[in-house]
């Protein structure tokens, strides 16, 4: 038992740590998207991310677990997660920060929806509640009406399917492929995709003494906010986990709060409510059944 809530203990400490990433990146990315475009966050970022993963495995010996043999899926994974990534900045530059993080919070009940289809994963009535349950969060938060809905929410909305999608691929990847192999391939596919992008039209801007802290910063964080998450995932439970990890969403409303002067919405706290309270239930709905 003490074992156990060490361990947990440890966890929580880790999701602290991807709490203060996850922030720190949204806030980079609305800086940084003052005067670039996301293509072109995405490029740095991952040239950043390519970096310090060539470095890491130069370090610790680990080359040899970079496999080509799956280049495929992991072309179909990085265009997925490029594609939320690059609407997810996009969404914090025009939405308020907690409204994106409650949307992007969605992202395993889509799981939900599309497992059955590209992982052959049973649909449990249970399943579909919380997935019901989380799409009505959806509603709350988004409010959409030609008066409330924009680009922003449908930016934010969209990525977290195309994040979802990235998940279900990631599961994939990780029944045969090593953690550096799938980090490898993400930064080095996504700073290709991220150039071509950006410099399609000839006209790439360089980032300033000014941006380029931001984007030093996105590339850091985005790669420890992973980290820590995983990181706490082995530790622990995702039932113990993803509950810690639910305060994110009232410390990047703080954040925008006192920062860019963002009004703290009933209707969007309510709804990021209605969201955890689903994303629980499905976590809920994945134990294994007690034995009699």
């Amino acid at each position: 038992m003490a074992q156990g809530e060490a361990r947990a203990g440890l966890a929580a400490v880790w999701m602290i740590g991807a709490i203060v990433s996850f922030s720190a990146m949204a806030i980079a990315g609305r800086e940084a998207g003052l005067t670039l475009d996301t293509f072109e966050i995405m490029a740095y970022r991952s040239l950043v991310g390519v970096v310090i993963v060539a470095s890491l495995l130069t370090i610790t010996g680990r080359w040899h677990q970079v496999s080509s043999v799956r280049l495929g899926v992991h072309a179909v994974r990085n265009l997925f997660h490029f594609t939320g990534q690059n609407l997810w900045f996009l969404a914090v530059t025009l939405v308020p920060l907690a409204q994106v993080f409650a949307l992007e919070f969605t992202s395993p009940l889509w799981v939900i929806i599309l497992s059955p289809f590209l992982l052959g994963e049973a649909l449990t009535r249970r399943r579909l509640l919380a997935a019901g349950i989380g799409f009505a969060g959806i509603l709350i938060v988004a409010r959409p009406s030609p008066e409330t809905l924009n680009l922003g929410i449908i930016a934010a909305a969209s990525c977290a399917i195309f994040f979802a999608l990235t998940a279900i691929l990631t599961k994939r990847l990780t029944r045969n492929e090593k953690t550096a192999s799938i980090l490898f391939w993400l930064t080095s596919m996504q700073l290709l995709m991220g150039l071509l992008a950006a410099g399609w039209d000839g006209d790439m801007a360089l980032p300033d003494a000014t941006t380029l802290p931001w984007l030093i910063l996105i590339g850091i964080a985005g790669l420890t906010a992973h980290f820590c998450l995983t990181t706490a995932l082995s530790l622990a439970p995702a039932s113990v986990v993803v509950p810690v990890d639910f305060a994110r969403l009232p410390a990047i409303a703080i954040l925008g709060m006192v920062i860019y002067g963002e009004a703290l919405d009933a209707w969007v706290l309510s709804g990021a409510a209605v969201i955890c309270i689903a994303n629980y239930l499905n976590i809920v709905a994945k134990r294994p059944a007690k034995p009699a």
